[in-house]
């Protein structure tokens, strides 16, 4: 009996994995868009720096999600 309950939690997260992910997705996506535009009312002097920062972060990203995701 111990095994279907843990059968059913499993199914269940399965579930809400990927709507927690398209959660954190669009949040992500937001704060992005916030920042871009007030980077934007700042002045072009201000973007080149900023855009070389968050690509480097990007970049970070994506490798240590690499990194975590081979090992």
């Amino acid at each position: 009996m111990a095994g279907d309950h843990t059968y059913a939690a499993d199914a269940l997260f399965d579930q809400l994995m990927p709507l927690s992910q398209l959660v954190i997705g669009v949040l992500v996506l937001v704060a992005v868009m916030v920042s871009v535009l007030r980077l934007a009312r700042r002045g072009p002097s201000r973007m080149g720096g900023a855009m070389l920062l968050a690509a480097g972060a990007v970049v970070c990203v994506a490798v240590v999600s690499y990194l975590l995701q081979t090992y």
